[in-house]
């Protein structure tokens, strides 16, 4: 999996080697060595081959202008006042090891790999600063060329992992769409073990947060306005031609999605948290019918089988996923004209599962599914008066009352971002009162009558009817006694 260069960093990183640098000036200035100065001409502005032969003849000698050792300090610590220098020896030290890998190992075998280079993460909190960007892009480098022939744990890259995901944390929280991709490029390029799949789940805060941040906006739902996603309402033609939202590029939207997919590998561990932290199946449908592209479709649609195929997640992720109208929107995809294999594998396989499900549901496991899914939506059980005739009794008294618990909860948020979830449940509440009014206590005792009652002055024309339905229901029942 090679990604192409960010434009920014690559136009940085030739600058940097286009600069003239006074070496000897250095050099009389006690910045660097002499021996530091032949090493570093040896390499420099020469032929690739060149590069990599001299290097590969003298290892020990560039791990020690690097990193540091017996011969000496490293050369990042040695020019510690030399911002020229230390920009010009990051992107040196990014080619060295581009173009002579067998280097890889030789640095992370030094005692102390990350030593010289982890400080210069948080050199300053200047945005404009070079220094930091550099070093991420080295590190970054440095691991991911390491990962593959990792067949053990390395201790080392461990510890240096939190501290490099921390700074690029910071990228992806800038307003800098350009900044934002150099991170997420550099998260793919290290997603690529299981243990540093399990760390950057470990920091999801800062780091899986803001990459979800973004996949919102893309969406056209904040974080606290995601009605959109829930209401379904978007076709797949009229979001396509309306693009994506929030002035997300589609290289920046792909890049993301391939680093939340390659923590998807870890969707026994990651599922169950990212739908209660993110919603990230309502948001992923949405993002489906906006998908511009078969390759961010194809992403979707496998990450989507990653959460739903371990059976750890099928109980609490199959119902939320009938909830926000998945199986649907794959109907519907299925019509369109695809020619990714995988693409279409996946999305068959996902048709099924989901198609096994819903088969085996009944409309009780359908309403309480959504329930439970914390959000409601106008489907068809809320107006139903046979299902509420036949259930409104089991709805109250199975698995010690969790359904009204639920409902309860859900009637307390303010839902300022989608209204209509206070009018459904109000609904719901209306129907219980008709259907089992010697349960009325039990919702008392809940303070479902008191939140009905204090709904019937809310600002929204729908949560007022339904909340005066409902109290309409208790004050009919309360004259008849």
């Amino acid at each position: 999996m090679s990604l192409d260069p960010p434009t920014y960093l690559n136009s940085l990183q030739n600058n940097i080697r286009a600069r003239p640098i006074p070496w000897e000036g250095a050099v009389r200035a006690g910045t660097i060595t002499e021996n530091d100065l032949k090493r570093i001409k040896a390499v420099d502005k020469v032929r690739k081959d060149q590069r990599r032969q001299t290097v590969e003849t003298d290892q020990d000698a560039y791990r020690s202008l690097l990193i540091g050792g017996n011969q000496g300090k490293s050369v990042l610590e040695s020019a510690a006042k030399r911002a020229d220098v230390i920009q010009y020896m990051l992107v040196l030290a990014s080619d060295l090891i581009n173009d002579a890998p067998s280097l890889v190992p030789a640095l992370l075998d030094h005692p102390d790999p990350f030593k010289p280079f982890l400080p210069l993460l948080s050199h300053t909190t200047n945005p404009e600063d070079p220094i930091p960007l550099l070093t991420s892009s080295f590190l970054a480098n440095l691991i991911s060329n390491a990962a593959p022939d990792s067949s053990k744990p390395n201790a080392k890259i461990d510890e240096a992992l939190p501290k490099l995901y921390n700074y690029l944390s910071t990228l992806t929280k800038s307003q800098d769409s350009g900044l934002q991709d150099i991170a997420v490029q550099e998260y793919s390029a290290l997603l690529r073990t299981k243990k540093a799949r399990e760390l950057f789940w470990k920091q999801r805060q800062d780091t899986v947060s803001p990459l979800i941040d973004i996949l919102r906006t893309a969406a056209g739902a904040g974080r606290d306005s995601d009605s959109t996603m829930w209401s379904g309402g978007a076709s797949i033609r009229s979001a396509t031609e309306a693009g994506l939202s929030g002035g997300v590029g589609l290289q920046l939207l792909y890049h993301v999605l391939l680093a939340i997919w390659q923590l998807s590998f870890e969707g026994s561990l990651v599922g169950k948290n990212l739908e209660k932290e993110q919603e990230i199946l309502a948001l992923y449908t949405q993002l489906l019918r906006l998908s511009p592209k078969e390759k961010t479709t194809r992403l979707l649609l496998s990450t989507l089988l990653n959460l739903l195929t371990p059976a750890t997640n099928r109980s609490t992720l199959l119902p939320i996923a009938t909830t926000v109208r998945l199986p649907a929107l794959l109907t519907n995809l299925k019509a369109r004209h695809l020619t990714d294999p995988d693409l279409i594998d996946d999305l068959s396989t996902l048709t099924t599962m989901l198609s096994d499900y819903t088969s085996s549901q009944t409309t009780f496991d359908e309403y309480a599914a959504e329930v439970l899914s914390n959000r409601l939506r106008w489907s068809p059980p809320h107006r139903d008066a046979t299902f509420w005739r036949e259930n409104a009794r089991r709805i109250l008294d199975d698995n010690q009352s969790e359904l009204p618990k639920k409902l309860t909860e859900i009637m307390q948020k303010k839902w300022e971002d989608d209204k209509q979830v206070l009018a459904i449940a109000c609904n719901d509440v209306a129907w219980l009162v008709k259907e089992a009014p010697e349960k009325r206590g039990q919702l008392e005792k809940l303070g479902v009558k008191a939140r009905v009652m204090e709904l019937m002055a809310d600002e929204n024309e729908g949560v007022r009817w339904e909340s005066l339905r409902a109290v309409g229901e208790w004050l009919r029942y309360s004259f008849e006694d």
